[in-house]
């Protein structure tokens, strides 16, 4: 009897499409940052702050959704370049669909991409997608155990954004506990608690992704 190991066949191909587009990312100067939250995170809130927040960069969104076009519609509102990617059903993103979706941005590379995953703390840490960088969102409404709770999402994130840091005052949020957590399953994670609504701790990111734009250029 033969045993087709089919998970590690299917890892092995992603990770190829993922070490290529990160090779095609890096010789056109376009740092692509993955984007992964629960639903309701706030990404596209998020999002929406940061293309206000850096005219200085051309930006491009990648908008992966089961359905409908209401993010993308929402980022070209703002003057930012958006491609609509609907899964069918599919809970994450890949390497090889965010190639197709990276391809269909339209006119010059950005210099910075983000993509925009599909709202959920499971799948989309599994597949590595090609990004330069992995950026996790988790909202203050969301509690301050989700790090216990997945743990997988938080240790491949580059970065954590806290979210909607105005509503504190409203809920059991431990926001210290919830940031030793996180270190915890990865000291080397960068955080950010910021509120894209009050503009406070947005400053920060930023100043991350200008120095993370600029060092994907240089290297």
């Amino acid at each position: 009897m033969k045993l087709l190991k089919l998970d590690a066949c299917v890892t092995a191909s992603n990770d190829r499409d993922a070490d290529a587009l990160r090779a095609k990312t890096k010789a056109c100067g376009t740092l692509l940052i993955n984007v992964m939250s629960s639903p309701g995170a706030g990404k596209t809130t998020l999002l929406s702050a940061l293309i206000r927040a850096l005219p200085q960069l051309d930006i491009a969104v990648m908008e992966a959704d089961i359905e409908s076009d209401v993010d993308a519609k929402a980022i070209e509102a703002l003057g930012a370049r958006a491609v609509q990617v609907h899964t069918s059903g599919m809970c994450h993103m890949d390497a090889g669909m965010t190639t197709a979706a990276f391809d269909a941005i339209d006119g010059p590379p950005p210099d910075l991409a983000f993509l925009e995953n599909v709202g959920n703390l499971i799948c989309p840490a599994e597949f590595d997608t090609g990004a330069g960088k992995n950026l996790m969102i988790l909202s203050v409404p969301e509690g301050d155990d989700k790090p216990l709770k997945y743990p997988l999402m938080f240790r491949e994130s580059d970065a954590l954004v806290i979210s909607k840091l105005d509503a504190r005052p409203y809920f059991d949020f431990d926001l210290d506990a919830c940031m030793a957590r996180a270190r915890k399953l990865n000291p080397a994670v960068r955080i950010f608690p910021v509120s894209a609504k009050t503009g406070e701790g947005m400053e920060a990111l930023v100043q991350w992704l200008l120095a993370e734009t600029a060092a994907w250029k240089e290297a």
